[in-house]
């Protein structure tokens, strides 16, 4: 194996612990009281030398060498091959060909540009192109490669990258998964793909598969936290089921994620793009109204920014100007900036009529609005406008705008920046149905939307509220409390402490909406927890957030009796003559969660004390009447979460009448 661009030598480590890993047998014991089933390695010292011996390294930086050979030092090399070599420019090791190839090769090129020699079949001066190149160049008739890239190879239209791309289909390319942005946070946004080479194969193969991740196990912020959903176990099944079908008969996908296309659909233009989603069929065909392109039956309005740096733009301003920021995930316009007649004037951007349906193609692509009023748009907005009113009902429009906008996050392309071109909306296809089917339609979904903002405004608004006797007395919670006990600080805790599989610890993030979410929660084993007994919870105990999330609160119940507070932490434990549930509607009412973030201290992470904690001022009447203010909310409660139900049946009911207009499906690229 080899990495011509290995930095640390991250990629043969992995590759060679992987190895080992996959030539493991279980040790089998005499009893069946051991928590795991340890395993020994098949392969014998003298094989692991020689699989060691064949991993080599290439990097142009003296450090990344010196620190790659110092990093297989450490995980058992004892003769490193790693060379300080410019796979770009040197020719020295042109000849060295690898039967396997990892890679993630620089994205950018250097300052001053890339001076490759003429050996490369494309001729460019970008390192991702010229990187690309060398690997697919250097596998073995029978090699193998998987190479990260920037979606700038992908479907770039410079004569290199189309090169490439051609090069890359006719001979070695086999699969490309393609990954979301932010897959390498911190270190870097970029939208990247994986490309699956194999030499053999692709020469038999008359088609290429695809795979769009759209979750990695990870959270695509800065932070990168663990989340429940992860597409990489199923983009590896259908990979592996690909790649050992016959060439000439794979077998056919089994998740919508997926996708196998043909070598000819995808040289049919001459751009050989690599983005998988382009060759799906924009609708559905079994639609029992004609399909009609958006372009044929709507006008496409676009905008722009007026400058900033021209203060009559932006000073005194009548029109309303909106971009992608001021649409929210319900497809509500929920703000505006003014601008001058003058900016619409000399500037591109263009108002949009009142009725129109606006699609977000640019940047935040996947929403979508409709105008409630006459507005400017910016450049990332396209703008949907009936033509012909006898044809088309807008309205229409903006019933199906979530199949659209579904459809465009499905197609967008770009580094950076993803969007789809005006001409993609243009000939996206759409059922039409009679006019005066379409206002029926219409009719129906709009019956549904009114119960759905009915229900939604009753769990957005409702708070529950306990009407305060002036005869009852006001305590400070110390009072009531047997104590006020904090999560384990210090050295208590450590990450070694964690288990896959165990006893959850309740941290604030675990806290939403006065429950506890476990599907990320860290777990430690009972002989920890037997260790940090004292910070173990019991049933009808109060925990609440000290800090991060401050103030998020939870009753223990007795499924969580035994669990352990976290660091993050602190428990509230209330003497007999005070309900829990009374106690923890006061806790969490707005009036008290204003009070503690003014009194919480810190400056870059504000945190609670249990000074803080104790001052909480409740009001406290007869236990009695603390049962039956209880007794009202929970019943109350009970009426308002039964929206939540309401909601999700009215939802399917918006989604089968679309399924009906596209003749028992959806438009590709909406979530079932």
């Amino acid at each position: 194996m080899r990495d011509p661009a290995c930095g640390t030598a991250g990629f043969l480590i992995s590759a060679y612990k992987h190895i080992l890993k996959s030539n493991e047998a279980p040790v089998h014991r005499s009893t069946s009281s051991t928590p795991s089933t340890p395993s020994t390695s098949t392969l014998t010292p003298d094989e692991k030398g020689r699989l060691a011996h064949n991993f080599a390294g290439y990097d142009i930086s003296p450090d990344m060498v010196r620190l790659s050979l110092v990093n297989l030092y450490l995980h058992g090399f004892a003769d490193p091959h790693i060379y300080e070599y410019d796979t770009l420019t040197s020719q020295d090791r042109w000849n060295e060909y690898s039967d396997v190839i990892l890679a993630n090769p620089p994205f950018m090129s250097p300052k001053g540009g890339i001076k490759p020699h003429n050996r490369f079949s494309v001729q460019s001066k970008r390192s991702e192109v010229l990187f690309v190149d060398y690997m697919a160049e250097h596998l073995t008739p029978n090699g193998r490669a998987g190479i990260i890239v920037p979606e700038g190879i992908i479907f770039q239209s410079q004569t290199a990258y189309k090169q490439l791309r051609k090069m890359l289909v006719e001979e070695y390319l086999v699969a490309v998964v393609s990954l979301p942005a932010g897959v390498f946070n911190p270190y870097s946004g970029v939208k990247t793909s994986i490309l699956i080479l194999d030499k053999s194969r692709a020469r038999k193969a008359g088609t290429i598969a695809f795979y769009k991740v759209e979750n990695d196990g990870y959270g695509l912020g800065a932070q990168r936290r663990e989340i429940d959903k992860n597409d990489l176990p199923a983009a590896a099944a259908f990979l592996q089921s690909y790649l050992q079908s016959t060439p000439s008969t794979p077998s056919t996908p089994s998740t919508p994620n997926a996708l196998i296309v043909e070598k000819a659909k995808i040289a049919a233009n001459g751009e050989y793009n690599l983005s998988g989603e382009r060759y799906r069929e924009s609708s559905v065909r079994a639609s029992h109204y004609p399909l009609v392109p958006i372009g044929e039956v709507c006008e496409l309005i676009g905008g722009a920014t007026p400058s900033k740096q021209n203060e009559s733009y932006w000073q005194n301003g009548s029109v309303r100007w909106i971009s992608s920021k001021h649409i929210d995930e319900r497809g509500h316009i929920t703000g505006y900036e003014l601008i001058s007649q003058k900016a619409v004037k000399e500037s591109s951007t263009k108002v949009v009529p009142k009725n129109s349906t606006i699609i977000i193609t640019r940047v935040s692509v996947g929403k979508f609005a409709f105008a409630d009023d006459d507005y400017a748009v910016n450049q990332d907005l396209t703008a949907l406008v009936s033509k012909d009113t006898e044809r088309l009902a807008p309205e229409f429009i903006r019933v199906v705008a979530p199949h659209i906008a579904a459809v465009v996050e499905h197609n967008a392309e770009g580094i950076g920046v993803r969007g789809v071109t005006r001409s993609f909306l243009s000939k996206l296809e759409i059922p039409l149905p009679p006019l005066e089917v379409q206002k029926e339609i219409v009719a129906e979904i709009e019956g549904y939307q009114k119960v759905i903002n009915g229900a939604r405004a009753v769990l957005d608004n409702y708070r529950p509220h306990i009407p305060i006797h002036p005869d009852w007395p006001v305590v400070e919670l110390a009072e009531v409390c047997e104590a006020i006990l904090t999560g384990p600080f210090g050295t208590s805790l450590h990450q070694s402490d964690y288990v896959e599989d165990g006893i959850p610890v309740i941290n604030p993030q675990n806290i939403v909406d006065g429950t506890i979410i476990t599907d990320n929660a860290k777990m430690v084993s009972s002989e920890t927890r037997e260790r940090l007994k004292e910070f173990t919870v019991r049933e009808h105990d109060i925990v609440i957030g000290r800090r991060g999330e401050m103030g998020r609160c939870v009753v223990v119940t007795s499924e969580m009796n035994g669990w352990l507070c976290g660091t993050g932490c602190f428990v509230i434990r209330l003497k007999a003559q005070c309900n829990v549930r009374f106690a923890f509607f006061q806790i969490s009412s707005l009036k008290v969660k204003a009070y503690l973030e003014e009194q919480a201290v810190g400056v870059t992470m504000k945190n609670l004390n249990q000074g803080i904690l104790s001052a909480i001022q409740i009001p406290l009447p007869p236990l009695t009447a603390q049962q039956f203010i209880v007794a009202e909310i929970e019943a109350e409660q009970a009426l308002v979460n039964a929206n939540r139900e309401l909601i999700a049946r009215f939802e399917k009911k918006i989604q089968a009448t679309l399924a009906r207009v596209w003749g028992g499906e959806t438009c590709q690229g909406e979530t079932q």
